[in-house]
């Protein structure tokens, strides 16, 4: 799909805005008599990270100067993952942040303001409409909180300025952009395994566009594989699954676990950087029987390097997803050459679990349309965690007959999003 420029659209592009509001990366689109156009929001690339830093009395940045900023040691909060906290509470509890309370709905809102306006500087187009990505489920199995997470994006967008909403799933969205991958004789299943969610659609391939099966989706993604690698193999070395020696009397007392799993939490790490926090790890620190390993949670509260050593795990999963991957998860800000050890292997085994829900959920995807797995033809893999080796092997353990199609694993999604805007496809909402 071509790059917009106001020079290569015509005034038949449509005033409707076309979002991937993802948890990791986002990405808009217009369409022009069914030519698909991604707007280059940053530095010329297709997507930005959702991420945003709140510099100490500066304005909010967005996208790669957010992590850039993180990354140089601004003074300042950096967040990410967002789209995560879509349907808690924790999305309308205001914190101070960047010497201001706010809600993580005023962050959001913030987010696409901005998203927005860029989009109608390169267009030179006003945009009161807009179609939205969404996954099947913002929550897996709690019908209540996933209605709240929908509303609580619908609000965001109407906040921003769009008038007009529209949710499509994200995981047909793709079907759309990529019906011509599968074979017309057999059915394709689309494998859309985002930063947040993992979705699926089985569609048969038409001469007007994909014939929907059967949708479904699970809350899985890239960012919960980082959580379990941080807890496999960081999180130890700071103290997790240690003991503690009791104030009053013999006997040990395990380690709490919560203030480490919100550590490997990308949504939840900057709310640990409170007063609170430090007094309960110091008093860890004080009856803990690995002293050391605590004392460097102390550091990493101290510092703020909550984000440092999640980007550390994420380059770390990335390397070890290769054949015969290895390497080492630098965590030398804490204490000079500390470091863990990632393999191909260690990946494997932390996320075994996971590849099974992946396949769960394939089977739970063929049964909601009442096929079986022969009759899949092509297994179309979308989604930056598509590259994932498990995810794949998921979708052969379950369709083992199935060709694996690699597409645009970042912009299936945006470009199918752009053309549901002339298909008038998605729900109001």
């Amino acid at each position: 799909m071509p790059t917009a420029t106001p020079t290569t659209m015509t005034d038949r592009v449509t005033e409707t805005l076309a979002i991937d509001f993802g948890t990791s990366n986002s990405a808009v689109a217009v369409v022009d008599r069914g030519r698909v156009f991604r707007l280059p929001l940053e530095q010329g690339q297709d997507t930005l990270p959702t991420a945003v830093f709140f510099p100490t009395g500066g304005k909010m940045k967005i996208g790669a100067p957010a992590g850039e900023a993180l990354i140089a040691g601004e003074e300042g909060r950096y967040m990410r993952a967002l789209k995560s906290v879509l349907g808690t509470t924790l999305f309308h509890e205001a914190k101070l942040i960047g010497g201001k309370r706010r809600t993580i709905a005023d962050i959001v809102t913030a987010f696409l303001c901005e998203v927005k306006e860029r989009a109608e500087r390169m267009t030179g187009l006003t945009f009161t409409r807009v179609v939205c990505g969404r996954p099947v489920h913002f929550h897996s199995a709690d019908p209540e909180r996933d209605a709240r997470a929908a509303a609580d994006l619908a609000a965001c967008l109407r906040a921003a300025g769009f008038v007009h909403v529209r949710f499509v799933l994200e995981p047909e969205a793709a079907a759309l952009a990529n019906q011509g991958a599968n074979d017309t004789e057999k059915l394709g299943l689309v494998v859309d395994i985002g930063g947040g969610t993992s979705d699926f659609t089985l569609f048969r391939t038409g001469n007007d566009g994909p014939d929907i099966l059967a949708s479904h989706g699970i809350r899985l993604g890239g960012t919960d594989f980082d959580q379990h690698l941080s807890l496999t193999h960081v999180m130890p070395l700071l103290g997790h699954g240690g003991e503690l020696r009791r104030e009053f009397g013999p006997g040990l007392l395990p380690m709490p676990k919560a203030i480490f799993v919100d550590l490997a939490t990308w949504a939840r790490i900057p709310f640990l950087y409170t007063a609170e926090t430090r007094r309960e790890v110091a008093h860890l620190v004080k009856y803990a029987v690995d002293r050391v390993r605590v004392e460097r949670l102390e550091t990493v509260l101290e510092a703020e390097l909550g984000h440092d050593i999640a980007f550390a795990v994420e380059r770390g999963k990335i390397a070890a997803n290769k054949p015969e991957g290895a390497g080492k998860i630098a965590l030398g800000l804490i204490e000079a050459r500390l470091s863990a050890e990632i393999t191909r292997a260690s990946l494997d085994t932390a996320l075994a679990d996971m590849q099974v829900r992946l396949e769960d959920a394939i089977r739970d995807t063929l049964d909601l349309a009442a096929v079986t797995p022969g009759e899949v033809g092509t297994l179309v893999m979308v989604g930056g965690s598509s590259l994932m080796s498990l995810v794949e092997e998921a979708g052969r353990a379950v369709c083992p007959e199935a060709r694996v199609a690699r597409t645009e694993a970042f912009t299936a999604v945006i470009d199918g999003l752009a053309l549901a805007i002339e298909r008038r496809i998605g729900t109001p909402h």
